[in-house]
C-alpha cells in the first residue's frame, strides 16, 4: 500500500534530480530516501528509477505515478489547513526554506519569537537559493519561502502563489582600509576595480555583471565572511547588503553607493496554506523580525 513519504520520496527525486537533492530539500538522509523508494518498487513491483550518470531519470511507470502524487499532496495539504482552521491552534509543522544571509539574520529571531509563542508548533528551516525554493512551494512540498529578487530582474512566480514585501535591503561596497574610494561613489568611478563576487550562476553573480556593465570577478565565495576575508587582503572589493552582514572584519570599511542598490526581501506562499493558523503566525513572526531589522 502506498503511504506519504514514499510519494514525497518519489515526487522530491522527480523535481531534483537525484536521490542526493531529494534527500536535501526533504531534510532526509540519502539512504532514507533510497529505502522509501525501494520500498515502493517492491510494492509495485515495477522499476521507478534508471541511473543516468551522477543523476537518475525516472521510469515511465514513476511519472505516471507523479503525476497522481502532485494531486495527493497537494489534496493532503488543503486538508490539514482546513482541519488546522476549523480548530484556530497553532500547531503542526511547517517547513520554511531561505536563501543565505535571511536565513542567518531574519529567520533566527522570527524562529525564537515562534517558539516563545507557540511551543507545539514545529517549524523546519532550510537554507535554499530563491529558484531553488520556488517550485518547492507551488508543489506543496515547501510551505513558505524567504526569497530575494532585484529591481531590474524581478523573479518570475508561478502562478497561484501569494507574496508579501519584508524589506528592501540596501547593498553597500566593501573596500580595504586605504583604498581610493571614500565618502558616498557613484558605479561610473568603479571602472577598473578587481572584484570578489558570488559564485558564478547565482542571482547575485549575475546582478553584479549587470549593473557594473562587466565585472572583472578575481574571486567568488558564496559566504560573505569569506568575501570580507579576501577584501580585507587587498584582494578585491566587493558589494555587501547590509542583511546579516554583522561586523566588518579589520582591514574592511564600507563606502555608501549612489544610487543606492538594494535588493527585494519577501514571503512566498500558496493562497490555500495561508488558512493555517500555523502559517498565519510564522508569517506573522517573519514580519516582526523584518521590522526590527529595517528600523
Amino acid at each position: 500500500m502506498l503511504d506519504l513519504p514514499q510519494l514525497q520520496a518519489l515526487h522530491a527525486v522527480h523535481a531534483q534530480g537525484s536521490v542526493r537533492a531529494a534527500a536535501r530539500v526533504l531534510h532526509l538522509t540519502t539512504s532514507a530516501v533510497s529505502q522509501r523508494l525501494a520500498r515502493l518498487e517492491r510494492e509495485l513491483g515495477r522499476p521507478l528509477l534508471e541511473r543516468t550518470g551522477r543523476g537518475v531519470r525516472l521510469t515511465e511507470a514513476a511519472l505516471v505515478l507523479v503525476e497522481h502524487a502532485e494531486r495527493i499532496l497537494a489534496a493532503v495539504a488543503e486538508a490539514e489547513a482546513a482541519v488546522e482552521d476549523q480548530a484556530g491552534a497553532v500547531l503542526g509543522g511547517v517547513s520554511v526554506a531561505a536563501f543565505s544571509t535571511a536565513a542567518r539574520a531574519l529567520l533566527p529571531p522570527a524562529l525564537a519569537l515562534l517558539r516563545a509563542r507557540h511551543p507545539e508548533l514545529r517549524v523546519r528551516l532550510g537554507e535554499l537559493e530563491p529558484h531553488e525554493c520556488l517550485p518547492l512551494v507551488a508543489r506543496a512540498e515547501l510551505d513558505l519561502a524567504i526569497l530575494q529578487d532585484w529591481p531590474d530582474e524581478p523573479l518570475d512566480l508561478p502562478a497561484g502563489l501569494d507574496r508579501a514585501p519584508l524589506l528592501d535591503d540596501v547593498v553597500d561596497l566593501a573596500v580595504p582600509v586605504g583604498h581610493r574610494l571614500t565618502g558616498t561613489v557613484s558605479l561610473a568611478e568603479l571602472a577598473g576595480e578587481g572584484w570578489v563576487s558570488w559564485p558564478d550562476g547565482t542571482g547575485c553573480h549575475a546582478w553584479l555583471h549587470r549593473i557594473t556593465g562587466g565585472a572583472d570577478v578575481l574571486h567568488t565565495a558564496g559566504e560573505h565572511h569569506t568575501q570580507l576575508a579576501l577584501v580585507a587582503r587587498g584582494l578585491g572589493v566587493a558589494m555587501m547588503p547590509r542583511l546579516g552582514r554583522g561586523e566588518l572584519p579589520p582591514g574592511v570599511r564600507v563606502v555608501e553607493l549612489d544610487p543606492a542598490p538594494h535588493r527585494h526581501v519577501y514571503a512566498v506562499w500558496r493562497p490555500e496554506s495561508a488558512r493555517r493558523p500555523a502559517i498565519r503566525a510564522v508569517l506573522e513572526a517573519v514580519d516582526l523580525a523584518a521590522l526590527e531589522l529595517a528600523g
